[in-house]
């Protein structure tokens, strides 16, 4: 019989996530506690993905907005929740954060266009802000300021994906880079939903990653040395996805019709230099 901890253990193993090597390194009670919060994201994160049909998707979106206040309440019946619950007050996770995951997720059902970078950034708020901040809590933050380091961080993540993901999101007919942007370098949403590649698209991407790589550089500057050796599985996911970012740009942002990954050996390796050696 698989227990709450198979399952959420299963959940983060099988996405191949780059999170997931970064949880290696943990202390077995913060990895367990990273798991099934990670095993809760990808849960709401799926059925925006996996789910054609909105309405059946706002449905469940429902369902885990009652599920998260049942198990605050203390009658989790879902397996990650049940594996989550008995990690919350030890780490600081309130419904709230929980709450506002599935609010992100729902933002996608809602709308498949941001016209300026504020509006974007409301969405990254909550479908990675929020969830860099309860990660910075269960990996031993000490300091208040650890909070933006993490909430940068998670946008820059964000920020990340979405350049990876142009294609793929192309496919599902959403465009998550902001329409000013793309006025500003001319380049039209059907060129993007066509999946054309053209120096103006890259030009425009060349655009979202310096603004990536500044993130990264703004998060980096905000965390405190106090917590900076809690804060590794962190800054083993800023060196994973930065190095992939680099990729993208060494490809030329090829990502209309291709998946610029790195090998699971990269990231395990990348992983390991912050762990042993602190390098990012």
């Amino acid at each position: 019989m698989t227990t709450p901890q198979d399952y959420v253990q299963q959940k983060a193993a099988a996405s191949g996530s780059s999170f997931y090597y970064a949880f290696l390194f943990l202390p077995r009670p913060r990895r367990a506690a990273i798991t099934a919060f990670y095993a809760f994201c990808r849960e709401v994160d799926d059925v925006v993905d996996e789910v054609s049909d909105a309405g059946v998707a706002a449905t469940k979106l429902a369902w885990w907005q009652s599920e998260i206040a049942r198990s605050f309440a203390g009658r989790p019946s879902h397996p990650v929740m049940v594996a989550l619950m008995p990690h919350a007050a030890a780490y600081g996770i309130e419904q709230q954060q929980l709450q506002a995951v599935v609010q992100g997720c729902q933002m996608d059902l809602e709308q498949t266009r941001y016209l300026d970078y504020p509006a974007l950034q409301r969405y990254c708020h909550l479908v990675a802000g929020v969830v860099g901040e309860v990660a910075a809590r269960i990996f031993g933050q000490t300091q208040p300021q650890t909070t933006e380091y993490a909430h940068t961080l998670g946008q820059a993540l964000q920020l990340t994906n979405i350049i990876r993901d142009v294609g793929e999101d192309a496919l599902r007919g959403r465009i998550y880079l902001p329409v000013d942007d793309l006025q500003r370098f001319d380049v039209k949403a059907h060129e993007i939903l066509k999946r054309t590649w053209s120096d103006r698209f890259a030009a425009l991407m060349r655009f979202q990653a310096e603004r990536a790589h500044g993130l990264y550089d703004q998060a980096l500057a905000l965390l405190p040395a106090a917590d900076r050796r809690s804060q590794k599985p962190g800054l083993m996911m800023a060196s994973i996805y930065r190095t992939l970012l680099r990729e993208i740009e060494h490809e030329q942002f090829k990502v209309l019709d291709q998946r610029v990954t790195l090998t699971p050996l990269r990231k395990l390796w990348l992983a390991w230099k912050v762990q042993a050696l602190g390098i990012l």
